[in-house]
């Protein structure tokens, strides 16, 4: 599964670490992700997202389902991209 927020759509972004002689090397920021349930009260069922921290704060502002409908629209993910659980 790729490393990306499926509410934000916040991937990797790819930076120089720098040393104390200013010498740069390529470097990976990777993302605050993790997979999480939620109860999707519409559908009446529990759906798993993989979600960023920032994708949570999001979801806790606007709701679960102005969230997914926004993600949609942008592109973010698709509604056969969200696993359903029992």
């Amino acid at each position: 599964m790729s490393k990306i927020c499926q509410i934000t759509g916040k991937k990797a972004m790819i930076g120089n670490n720098v040393s104390h002689s200013k010498r740069r090397t390529k470097r990976h920021f990777d993302v605050n992700l993790f997979t999480k349930k939620f109860y999707y009260v519409e559908e009446d069922c529990w759906i798993s997202l993989s979600i960023s921290a920032a994708g949570l704060r999001y979801i806790n502002k606007v709701g679960l389902d102005a969230a997914l409908k926004s993600a949609v629209s942008q592109g973010y993910c698709d509604w056969k991209d969200i696993k359903v659980i029992g």
